[in-house]
């Protein structure tokens, strides 16, 4: 089998070069790349590597997530998100071929306190989140063999992310605000990645099992009481922090350019009845990618 895999660099890509390797042969590319194209920003580009390399499964962890940013970039966000999306569906559609996409919980609007599952009324806030509806709905319209996983509040051990920066301003200041009133689980790119090998194998000798399913770490919580896990984790570790205050504050106080969804929650259970999957509580990708961050930087 050999599997094409876009956006290899990413927070979710970099772990899918390990996690899909056992699965067959790998070719794993970037925006960067020189002797195929793997920038969806060139679609014509696209279209001719898929042609040349003929891949039994294509894995699309390339996308346009800059969420304020594509408020002033539409096109470029539509162009990326959904219009790629679109003729990497009719090339894959053409081999026969299956193909694999992340999307999003923004494709939802956000309200309630119920986790939403993958039939409900979709509304989108903000241009990303369109964006990525249009990906979507251009995948189902236009290929038959797909695994669209939603997901939410996306971290990995590699690079930034929040709990790392939490951890360096509880190091410089004594006080911190942070937003309480939107909810959802941490998902860890390494849980993100296995998942995907492990249900596209199934899906592969299944193909009814083609769809939409949610992916997210089990719980929920709020930005505010996941900083405070951070906090308290870190504490535990022997790791000495200035912070002597975390103040909760609603989204109201915090304005961005890109409306946030309130409720990220996700359920889950479709993802684990089809492939046989307990997904783990948040706090433990959390725990684990802390424990590793801290033992390297004591």
């Amino acid at each position: 089998m050999h599997i094409l895999l876009l956006g290899k660099n990413g927070q979710v890509g970099w772990e899918l070069q390990r996690a899909l390797a056992p699965l067959g042969r790998l070719t794993a590319l970037d925006r960067h790349a020189t002797e195929y194209c793997g920038d969806l920003a060139k679609p014509e580009g696209l279209k001719q590597s898929i042609r040349a390399l003929k891949p039994d499964v294509i894995v699309n962890a390339a996308a346009y997530t800059a969420v304020d940013k594509a408020e002033s970039e539409p096109e470029q966000a539509r162009q990326i998100n959904a219009d790629s999306v679109a003729v990497l569906a009719q090339e894959a559609e053409a081999l026969g071929a299956w193909l694999v996409h992340y999307s999003t919980d923004y494709v939802f609007n956000g309200t309630g306190t119920t986790a939403w599952r993958e039939d409900d009324v979709t509304g989108p806030l903000n241009v990303y989140g369109a964006s990525k509806l249009a990906g979507e709905q251009a995948m189902v319209q236009q290929c038959s063999r797909y695994l669209i996983f939603r997901t939410s509040w996306v971290y990995a051990a590699r690079g930034n992310n929040f709990a790392k920066t939490m951890l360096r301003l509880a190091r410089e200041r004594t006080e911190l605000k942070v937003i309480n009133d939107q909810v959802g689980a941490p998902t860890g790119a390494e849980l993100i990645a296995d998942t995907t090998a492990q249900a596209l194998r199934i899906a592969m000798q299944k193909p009814t099992l083609a769809g939409i399913y949610h992916l997210a770490a089990a719980g929920e919580t709020s930005w505010h009481d996941y900083a405070a896990f951070v906090f308290e984790q870190a504490r535990q570790s022997g790791v000495t922090l200035t912070l002597q205050q975390l103040q909760p504050i609603p989204t109201s106080v915090y304005p961005t350019p890109a409306t946030r969804p309130l409720n990220s929650r996700l359920d889950c259970s479709r993802l684990e009845a089809a492939f046989d999957l307990q997904l783990p509580p948040w706090q433990q990708g959390v725990s684990r990618m802390l424990n590793e961050f801290l033992e390297q930087n004591q």
